[in-house]
């Protein structure tokens, strides 16, 4: 394995600033990781190796003229295949954008180079961030790296496995009803979904308007804060974009390893994964170990209710299917052969959803998100689970349908809070590679902040994200 697989980007960005490593030797270790175990993971659907080694070598005659550079300087990053990147392809894994070619960048994608990141290529995603592990498409879904049998889950799938991998340090991912979360989850890296609005969406290809985020997807939680911290801002382009003042994230991280969490109360929503729901055995260990080891750094626990986990779901699947819908109709009705058959079976009921059956969702969102806000007045911060099981094999139809919804993340789409997946370890039945454990943190809104300084505590203390995959344990034979 190189030696740097697994650095930290903030630790890469600050050697190739001060001159201690080559951008270009960094891009190129990168570049010979995805070419060797891409086959294998499918995580990449296009590699701009020569624009990218073009931009390193440029990246490290700036930082030998001594001119001023961005935090993320020289350090290379690959986006969800339906952020769009000028003069890229962005296909939003489908046969109806096969041929697509992005006219210009995402806002995020400014934001990235902006800072001097430099893009290594786009990954693979569920078609259309919704169909599922599709085997009927133009290129094969990816796979998970701790096991490539497995599921990596999605829509984000690419992202969570590249990352995990260490084929790049960072991605972006999106998320509409968990998709950064899910593959974070299922990978054992870091994902996060801002307050809605946080992160602007510009040059995303859309799947539910009101539900979409864009959202950081790293293997520690200091490399998320300062992702985030480059992504996240007001864009008058963006019609849901917040104006809202962006803090100092990676204070929070570093409050978070020095201070731990004395005086923080945190509240633990059971019902959602023990009632609403069951998780498996497994899931709820890691959960009670994981709150054991936050009440030693000085956590008060207590569990907190709300409403049924369903309504929350419920109300993100009416939104969804109808706007996912709404956006894919005319294809729908024209190309319906050229979606995959997982895609098309989910996007179908959107069109019998009706007029009053949408507007009742949007008038009951206000409520549950309300809910939500409530809990925060006797608590910092909500855990809850949130995938319900271990990753599953990728090609086995009726564990996929079973498994695949059974979350407890879609709610906070719906609320639009925000929400972080973080590994709290790894379940061995005997049999190796032992596969990633994960829970979900919550915040209020605009309240990133608490969330890593609550997530960094508990790294510090646990360090289970810096265990990797043992790739070339397992194959797909």
């Amino acid at each position: 394995m190189s030696a740097l697989s697994y650095l930290s980007w903030v630790d890469a960005a600050t050697q190739i600033q001060q001159g201690k490593l080559s951008s270009k030797d960094y891009v190129e270790s990168q570049l010979a990781r995805i070419e060797s175990l891409n086959p294998t993971l499918n995580a990449f659907l296009h590699i701009d190796a020569e624009g990218a080694l073009e931009r390193a070598t440029k990246a490290d005659q700036k930082v030998s003229s001594g001119a001023d550079v961005g935090p993320m300087h020289g350090v290379p990053f690959a986006l969800k295949d339906i952020i769009d990147v000028a003069g890229m392809p962005c296909t939003a894994h489908s046969k109806i954008l096969a041929d697509r070619v992005a006219e210009s960048n995402a806002n995020v994608t400014e934001r990235l180079e902006a800072a001097g990141g430099i893009c290594v290529g786009k990954l693979a995603t569920h078609e259309f961030a919704f169909g599922g592990p599709c085997f009927d498409l133009p290129w094969p879904p990816a796979r998970n790296p701790w096991d490539t049998r497995m599921f990596p889950g999605g829509s984000s799938s690419g992202s969570g496995s590249a990352v995990a991998a260490g084929l790049v340090p960072v991605a972006l991912g999106t998320d509409t009803g968990g998709s950064v979360r899910n593959p974070a989850s299922m990978c054992g890296i870091v994902g996060l979904k801002a307050t809605y609005g946080l992160v602007s969406r510009r040059g995303v290809i859309p799947l539910a308007f009101s539900l979409d985020h864009v959202g950081p997807m790293t293997r520690t939680v200091r490399e998320n804060a300062a992702l985030l911290q480059v992504i996240a801002g007001h864009d008058r382009g963006d019609p849901a974009s917040a104006n809202q003042p962006i803090p100092n994230y990676l204070e929070a991280v570093d409050e978070g390893t020095s201070k731990g969490l004395s005086g923080l109360r945190i509240g633990v929503i059971r019902h959602f994964f023990e009632e609403d729901m069951q998780a498996s055995d497994p899931v709820r260990a890691g959960i009670d170990a994981a709150l054991a080891v936050f009440e030693s750094l000085g956590a008060s626990i207590e569990v907190v209710r709300t409403r049924p986990m369903q309504e929350f779901s419920d109300g993100n699947r009416f939104l969804l299917l109808a706007e996912a819908y709404a956006v894919h109709q005319q294809w729908m009705r024209e190309r319906p052969q050229d979606y995959a058959q997982m895609t098309r079976e989910k996007l179908a009921p959107g069109a019998f959803l009706s007029a009053a059956d949408y507007v009742q969702a949007l008038r009951h969102r206000p409520k549950l998100a309300a809910e939500i806000d409530a809990l925060f007045d006797s608590v910092d911060v909500i855990i809850t689970a949130s995938s319900m099981d271990l990753p599953f094999p990728i090609d086995d139809p009726e564990l996929v349908a079973r498994c695949y919804p059974r979350q407890a993340r879609a709610p906070f789409n719906l609320t639009g809070h925000p929400a972080l997946a973080l590994p709290v370890g790894y379940h061995d039945d005997g049999v190796e590679p032992a596969l990633p454990l994960s829970l979900q943190l919550v915040g209020a809104h605009f309240d990133e902040v608490t969330l890593y300084r609550v997530a960094s505590a508990y790294e510090a203390a646990t360090q289970w994200t810096e265990r990797h995959p043992p790739l070339g344990d397992r194959s797909t034979d």
